[in-house]
Formats: C-alpha cells, structure tokens, sequence
C-alpha cells in the first residue's frame, strides 16, 4: 500500500516509522486506528525497489508482487480466516484440509503457521535487501506459537525484519513486547475521520454526508476502520440515537437481526455510557439526551461483568435465540432500575 492510499492520519506515522532501525517494530492501539494499513505500508517500503520518504513507489516489481500477493521475500503471519478474508494464500496443507472438510480455518495464529515463519527467515532473499514478517493481529498468538516465533524475533538469521500489528497488545507476551520497538497508533481528528469515511462510503456505494458519517463514526467511540464497518450496514442516525430508549422499554426489535458479538458489543457500549455518566464524564457511543438515567454504580458494574463473561463465549453461544432473551431480560432489568433516579 503506497502512502497516497494510506488514511491521512496514517501519513506521518509511515514516514516517521521508516526512519526507525529496529529491526521489530510492535504498531499497538485500539481497533480501527488502521494498524494493518500502516503494517502493510512499512512491509511494502522495506520491499520496495524504488522506496521513497513517503514510502513504497507502488510500481515497481517488489509492491506488483505484494499486490497479487506473491511476494517471496513477505510472510505474512494471521489467522486462517482473515487470511481468507483478506486474500492472503494459506500453505498448501492448511488449504487443503480446509477445502477437505477436515477442519474450520482457525481464528487464531497456529504454531504450525509460526513454524513456517521461522523457517522462512531461514531461506536466502529471493529479490531486494530485506525480508519481512508481518503479524496482524498479534495477539491472537497462543502461547505455544508465541513461544515458537520468540527466539527468531530476538537474533533474526540475516536481514529479516518484523512488524506487529495489534489491538490488544496487553494480551501479547511480556517476552515478545520486550523485543519490538512499540509505536502508540495515533487518532484521527474527527474532520481527517469524517472526511476519509465520507470518501470511503461514497467508494463503496453508500453515499453519505457527513452528518450520517458522525453518527457512524460515534457509534465506533471515535475509531474510523470500525466507523466504516457501521457504515456498511447502512446503520441510520435515528435508530442508533434511539436504540437507548429502545432496549430500556425491553424492545429488542432493531437488535434482534444482527449477529450476536454485534449485540453484545452494543450492550457493552451503552453500559459503557451509563457508567461514564453515573460518574460524571460525557458519553462516548451514544447521544447523551437519549441515554436513559443511570441505575446504581454497583447494578452497572455487575452487568459490565456479565457483559464481558458473554464475550468469552459470544462466537459460540449454546443456544442463540435463548441468548438473546437472556440479554434482553437482563439489559430491561438493569436500565429500568436507573427509571427515576438522577443523573450526574
């Protein structure tokens, strides 16, 4: 990805990021900052045949390779299913028992995967000066392939360089953060947010002003890659602004379609406000004048609890339509004991 792709707060980082000469570079932050945009801009600098200050040139062979993602010299290091998602080939045996029923494609980072990416910085460079790793997201590295990538990430066999994306760097090993050099992702300003998603909806054949951006753009808490996903549902301004009133009054109707981690996450958010205004701050997700008034600190911190022991198990609940009837009893319950109190 050449910098005249990248989001325009993504511009400076790369150009700051490639004057670094750690030879592992750890881009952390919440979801949405753009991590794996920016990772794939470094890989195709460091790769590039023709790099400039801004980053790769975007023509020359090395970044047509990474485009049709062929590049011999990049090992790009995810779970199976984003690979899928995002075009990137799995090894031919992963392949094949996923096309041959055997098993789903992982979620996770196997060490399988791992191994073959120590093995790849063992190979001679095919073109350029460099070789490349790019670990997105990194935190879904289980221990065992943590572990198996460590000591290739502390002494690299000759020219081999790693960049780690990821939204949860606290779950990374201490062992591994130790041997990245960390870059903090920077936030947008809300206009640099408002305009990019503008663009990218209009792109992608959603047309919209900037007024529907904000309401995606508040609905992702300020995250612009998670903005456009809200985009994507075609999500109006009027039922996210409602949606509070909604679920207090145990109407679960606009919820009901969507995907239970996307429940969930609506849940957790207007929990999130609620505590945010018991305590005397401005809500982050959801219209303050549409928030309903805040039950006890203790009932909102029990249900936050509960809330984050139903996103350990959200992708496989046991029984989905009882899920969400457990979540909507309970989600009534919570905001009307706020009905007639006062909030801060």
């Amino acid at each position: 990805m050449s910098a005249t792709n990248l989001a325009p707060w993504l511009h400076g980082q790369l150009r700051n990021l490639l004057g670094h000469r750690g030879h592992a570079l750890l881009l952390a932050g919440p979801s949405g900052l753009g991590q794996y945009d920016l990772a794939l801009a470094l890989a195709r600098a460091w790769l590039c045949e023709q790099p400039t200050a801004d980053g790769a040139c975007g023509v020359c062979g090395s970044c047509h390779a990474i485009d049709v993602r062929t590049h011999a010299d990049l090992c790009v290091l995810m779970p199976e299913t984003l690979c899928q998602e995002l075009g990137w080939p799995l090894d031919e045996v992963a392949q094949k028992e996923i096309d041959d029923k055997k098993r789903k494609a992982s979620k996770f980072i196997r060490v399988e995967a791992a191994r073959e990416a120590v093995s790849f910085t063992q190979f001679t460079r095919s073109r350029g000066r460099t070789k490349v790793i790019l670990v997105h997201p990194a935190e879904r590295m289980n221990m065992e392939s943590a572990n198996t990538l460590l000591k290739t990430l502390e002494e690299p066999l000759g020219e081999v360089r790693f960049v780690l994306a990821s939204e949860a760097a606290h779950q990374l090993l201490p062992t591994i953060r130790s041997r990245c050099q960390t870059h903090a992702m920077a936030w947008p300003t809300e206009s640099e947010a408002l305009d990019w998603l503008v663009q990218q909806a209009s792109a992608a054949g959603k047309p919209a002003d900037r007024a529907q951006a904000g309401v995606w753009l508040q609905a992702a808490g300020g995250r612009p890659d998670d903005a456009l996903a809200w985009a994507a549902t075609g999500l109006q301004g009027a039922t996210w602004a409602q949606l509070p009133q909604a679920l207090t009054r145990g109407d679960w109707g606009t919820l009901a379609g969507w995907p239970p981690a996307q429940q969930l996450a609506v849940l957790q958010k207007l929990c999130h406000d609620l505590m945010a205004r018991a305590a005397g701050a401005p809500a982050r997700f959801f219209p303050t004048e549409q928030l309903p008034p805040a039950p006890r600190w203790a009932a909102l911190a029990q249900w936050s609890r509960e809330l984050i022991a139903a996103a350990r198990t959200v992708e496989h609940p046991y029984n989905a339509n009882l899920t969400q009837e457990a979540w909507a009893a309970r989600t009534r319950q919570v905001l009307a004991s706020g009905v007639g109190r006062k909030t801060p």
